[in-house]
């Protein structure tokens, strides 16, 4: 009986603990997400409608099947929309609330939980990854590669991979399928079992990472810009230094606090006629549904189907505009949304305003934080966007930016697989939403 009330007593404590990181407190009262005019938010409405001709234009020559967006400033939505069709098959209209695969917007969601577990005091951004997960000890740096049979030969990494290298894309880690240098993708697949996302197999993203952790890095740590498999490491951290799965701690600590209702790692069964078909181009630049193209790297049943245990946190997520908007909201308040206060706002200038890549990131216009891509004064010289604005993108053609110096943010919802006009039609509705603020 002592021991049972020992264990309860032990219990609960872990539960207040954990509560009470989960529903941190604030006095500040920031602008929670609501519908308004365009005019009481600044922008003046017959500037803002050309948003409508713009989407429209692109759904008219057969470029998406459908394109969902949301714009708020201070707070205020002022344009939340849906054009075309969900499903060109069944003719089925995208709806508002439809559900898109956000693959790398995930990436933020992931790195804020680093930086919320970073002012709990459980971690510092310069520890060495290998303090928490033993496997990444003394990593080693590709040197030679045969390519006839992918053998290779490696030297001694100068330095132990970080937190903050993880968090800033600067470890040398790379992708499987999507490498940006061949040598890697062919390491990897030899590997065996290495998934960049979007995984119906029943695997977990421990065994992944632990795999990960034996193969050579890219380049030396901190040395280079390169987008991988980063922040699935960073996923895993958070399951082992939380003792959660990565899904739980999203849902405990970030979905829940934000209100944030319809983002899954695996969609539930009463929501999953929401998602959207995923489409990509034949050789004529023709829609055709990734279903019946067996050769991508995606499987079309994701995230509805499948073993569901393998929470990527580097592309594993699926939301609506409105949810991620909530998160960029947050972010924008300086970290609270909702009454809860998730970080700091000293933590969210570090999480979204910080160079940590000198000039190593590849736009030499801007820099990445740790979690997004800046705009930099020099970036700010090529168009509207304000110094300080923080975007990143997914690679089913989603987008997103958040401007704290307007307090604008903006999500635009696509899901194709390799889309000639994805970035073009980023580029001109980000000018359009900046072309109609009036004041």
């Amino acid at each position: 009986m002592f021991l049972k009330s020992i264990a309860r007593t032990v219990a609960f404590v872990a539960l207040t603990i954990s509560t009470l990181y989960a529903q941190t407190g604030t006095k500040q009262n920031p602008p929670l997400l609501t519908v308004a005019t365009s005019e009481s938010a600044g922008f003046y409405t017959e500037r803002l409608n050309k948003l409508d001709g713009l989407i429209q234009s692109y759904i008219d020559k057969g470029a998406f099947p459908g394109v969902a967006a949301i714009v708020v400033r201070n707070g205020k939505i002022v344009y939340h929309k849906s054009f075309g069709k969900s499903d060109l098959e069944t003719n089925k209209p995208l709806a508002k609330d439809a559900i898109f695969r956000i693959a790398s917007m995930t990436k933020a969601i992931t790195s804020l939980a680093v930086m919320m577990l970073h002012e709990d005091g459980k971690i510092m951004l310069d520890d060495p990854i290998s303090k928490y997960i033993p496997e990444f000890a003394k990593p080693v740096v590709l040197d030679k590669f045969n390519e006839k049979d992918s053998t290779y030969t490696t030297v001694p990494a100068k330095r132990e991979i970080t937190i903050r290298h993880l968090l800033s894309h600067m470890s040398g880690i790379n992708y499987n399928v999507i490498a940006s240098d061949p040598r890697m993708r062919a390491i990897y697949t030899k590997a065996g079992g290495i998934p960049d996302a979007f995984v119906t197999d029943n695997i977990k993203l421990g065994d992944m990472v632990k795999k990960l952790a034996k193969q050579p890095l890219n380049h030396q740590p901190g040395e280079k810009w390169t987008y991988g498999l980063s922040i699935d490491v960073l996923g895993y951290l958070v399951e082992v230094v939380s003792g959660q799965t990565l899904a739980d701690f999203f849902q405990k600590r970030i979905f829940e606090p934000l209100g944030m209702k319809d983002t899954y790692f695996y969609l539930p069964d009463t929501k999953k006629d929401r998602l959207v078909a995923l489409y990509s181009e034949d050789k004529d630049k023709k829609l055709i549904k990734t279903a019946s193209i067996k050769t991508l790297p995606v499987d079309p049943d994701f995230p509805i189907m499948g073993a569901k245990t393998y929470y990527s946190g580097g592309g594993g997520l699926s939301s609506t505009a409105y949810d991620y908007a909530i998160f960029l909201q947050m972010l924008l308040n300086d970290g609270v949304y909702n009454g809860k206060r998730l970080l700091s706002r000293k933590g969210v200038e570090l999480f979204t305003n910080s160079n940590q890549t000198g000039t190593l990131f590849p736009d030499p216009g801007n820099y990445f934080s740790l979690g997004f891509e800046v705009i930099s004064e020099k970036g700010h010289s090529k168009d509207l966007n304000s110094i300080g604005t923080f975007s990143w993108g997914g690679a089913f053609s989603t987008h997103y930016f958040a401007d704290p110096k307007e307090k604008i943010s903006v999500v635009l919802m696509k899901q194709m697989w390799g889309t000639t006009y994805g970035g073009e039609l980023d580029k001109k509705f980000d000018v359009l939403v900046y072309q109609a603020l009036d004041e």
